[in-house]
């Protein structure tokens, strides 16, 4: 056996910077390995409720990444430590003014939250984005790029962004979405933006979460207008024509005047507001603080009527019937009966041997059957 040396490609000057080493062996003879040897992967500690509540608390932003992955986490086991947390916290939420915001593929979603994020940073709010990207319907994967798409706003002190996948979840939002504003509120973040992965009649599950609902949209009003859904529209506190710049200005304001047109036909989304549509850009910024005025003013007369309180209240209990609906569907396909007949029934009914309802009624006659026992 040779002696054991560094590689060749290794600096003699510094060798502790070289954690490697070349064994020589002669050519035919055997180089026994322990089999008893084992490798193991180092287990991560899990903070514990205490630590994520005062790093929560603190701002510390690893902390606060941490006690969100907890709260979105599928395992049983972190259930009931993120649902203690998150009790802990409740005291400290609902101070901030939560914004929806929604658009047309290619409207420049995240491009204008970075612009609208940075301008309310120097303003000295701090702004948290909880931005959605959507999952993969084959893999499940996602690829989570908006923080890279907002490289100013992700670098700011006062900004915050957590991109999370919608796990197949309708809507365009994560289904602990309404939780991780609650621990980002609780942060000390008094304007949190709810970016979804974009516009479709799926999309108003978000004007459950916010207070302010902006629908991002283009230039050309007449292809745009034909495509747009009236519901989605219905539900908007303000259309935003995005990038009004260069020779897209006019266009631009030539699309503001043909929304306006129909969004005096259109019910309120909020009663005692008037939705309106307006003209930004993210690259001149101009507009951009005109739209924080717009929030502003939306936010001092929803409160002056009442309106405010009303959407939270009725918030949390359209919380209360989602999480309702969540925990049903996990407990029924968690169920053990039901895991050992699903794949049976499943073949029966793309064979055609049994009817899609009938397969229903077997599998939850055996969910209940165990459960009144």
């Amino acid at each position: 056996m040779g002696k054991d040396s560094k590689p060749e490609w290794s600096d003699s000057n510094t060798p502790e910077y070289c954690s490697s080493m070349l064994r020589r062996v002669l050519e035919g003879q055997d180089v026994s390995v322990d089999r008893n040897t084992r490798f193991q992967k180092r287990k991560s500690t899990e903070p514990s409720i205490d630590t994520l509540y005062d790093g929560v608390m603190n701002g510390d932003r690893s902390l606060l990444a941490r006690a969100i992955t907890l709260i979105e986490s599928n395992a049983e086991q972190h259930f009931k430590k993120g649902q203690q947390l998150l009790h802990k916290l409740l005291p400290k939420t609902g101070k901030s003014i939560r914004i929806g915001i929604t658009g047309v593929p290619g409207a420049g979603k995240s491009t204008f939250i970075e612009a609208f994020g940075m301008y309310l940073c120097g303003l000295g709010h701090r702004v948290a984005v909880l931005a959605i990207d959507p999952s993969s319907s084959i893999s499940g994967g996602s690829i989570l790029g908006d923080k890279t798409r907002m490289e100013h706003l992700s670098k700011h002190a006062n900004a915050f962004i957590r991109p999370s996948p919608t796990a197949g979840k309708l809507g365009g939002v994560h289904r602990k979405t309404r939780e991780a504003i609650l621990i980002c509120e609780a942060a000390g973040f008094d304007v949190i933006l709810i970016e979804t992965v974009g516009v479709g009649q799926s999309e108003v599950i978000i004007r459950d979460m916010v207070d302010f609902f902006m629908l991002l949209v283009l230039t050309g009003a007449g292809d745009e207008l034909q495509g747009m859904k009236k519901g989605i529209m219905e539900l908007a506190d303000a259309i935003l024509v995005h990038k009004a710049d260069g020779a897209n200005k006019q266009k631009a304001e030539q699309t503001r005047l043909e929304y306006n047109r129909i969004l005096h036909f259109l019910q309120p989304a909020t009663k005692g507001w008037t939705t309106r549509a307006y003209t930004c850009s993210s690259i001149t910024h101009d507009g951009i603080s005109d739209i924080w005025r717009v929030i502003q003013s939306f936010e001092q007369t929803a409160n002056s009527s009442g309106v405010f309180e009303d959407r939270r209240r009725i918030q949390a209990r359209e919380w209360l019937y989602a999480m309702i609906t969540d925990q049903l569907q996990f407990m029924f396909y968690h169920h053990d009966g039901v895991k050992s007949a699903l794949p049976n029934l499943e073949n029966k009914v793309i064979s055609g041997e049994t009817t899609v309802a009938t397969a229903v009624e077997t599998l939850f006659e055996t969910f209940l059957a165990s459960n009144k026992n």
